[in-house]
């Protein structure tokens, strides 16, 4: 059972959510999605890692065989490809590895090469495997490093927690395609609703089964509970402003291995989502 863990913006606690879900199954896999900026293995320390890189194709120009009939710019939608002093040139940063161009060129003067963008690392953390996407600085999409992570998972996994790249563009949907449940971590404040009902909006275009974390809440009126119960939409838990849990969090430590209180309150969220999709966990708290 593949569980996504996303939110409108960064710093919500989506990241928090995902790692003590993953600490308190019998055996999960984290998955680290949000590969411009991948913090979940700053928590987990995993350990025996081994790096993969992750490359896309890339066309090559062979000056010697263009003839400059130009039928490869027409085709580019991105502009990927320029054609200077008789010469076709190709701009590696907005090429979308579509291979379109290479097909077409009649000369066959466009070829491809490999051009890595990124990694994938994979280790190991007690309970937990940590998978972690990592996008090379100055890239321009990581879908293909997120695509590498979800299409390489064991076939023998039973649980596995996706943490999501916050917001609701291109990333996060391929994120979530296939997940069986999305968890929604929002905020208890009026720019908190805005971004929940953002990637709310998204989970029902794509008809996934959800509920909503309240994270941070404190005593008095919580815009992001008005939302959920104005829309019908499930609350699973609320997290506590704590300053406990804070410090645990900035300290770079696991709550739920180092906090019984917290060990339970994530336990109880991984019971209520799972039996949401039918789905029978069996541990301790």
């Amino acid at each position: 059972m593949k569980i996504a863990v996303l939110s409108g913006k960064g710093g919500t606690g989506k990241t928090l959510v995902s790692v003590n879900l993953a600490a308190v199954a019998r055996e999960a896999i984290y998955m680290d999605c949000d590969v411009e900026e991948p913090n979940g293995h700053l928590f987990f320390r995993p350990k025996n890692i081994k790096t993969e890189k992750v490359s896309v194709r890339i066309p090559y120009a062979d000056e010697t065989l263009c003839n400059g009939c130009r039928k490869c710019l027409d085709f580019c939608k991105f502009n990927a490809l320029a054609f200077i002093i008789n010469k076709p040139i190709v701009f590696d940063d907005v090429c979308h590895s579509c291979g379109g161009c290479v097909l077409l060129c009649p000369q066959k003067a466009l070829s491809e090469r490999e051009k890595i963008i990124g990694e994938v690392q994979r280790g190991v953390s007690e309970n937990v495997a940590v998978i972690t996407g990592i996008l090379n600085t100055g890239e321009t999409s990581g879908i293909p490093v997120i695509k590498k992570l979800l299409n390489d998972v064991p076939a023998e996994a039973d649980l596995i927690f996706i943490d999501c790249p916050p917001g609701s563009a291109c990333i996060v949907i391929e994120s979530i395609k296939d997940a069986d449940y999305c968890i929604l971590v929002a905020e208890p404040t009026l720019f908190g609703v805005h971004n929940l009902n953002m990637v709310h909006e998204l989970i029902r275009l794509f008809d996934k089964p959800h509920g909503v974390v309240l994270n941070k809440c404190l005593e008095g009126e919580n815009p992001a509970e008005k939302f959920c119960m104005e829309k019908g939409i499930q609350i699973l838990a609320r997290i506590p402003f704590d300053k406990e849990l804070g410090k645990l969090n900035s300290d770079a430590l696991i709550a739920a291995r180092e906090n019984q209180r917290y060990r339970e309150l994530f336990f109880s969220l991984l019971q209520t989502v799972t039996k949401e999709v039918g789905y029978e966990t069996v541990t301790n708290p």
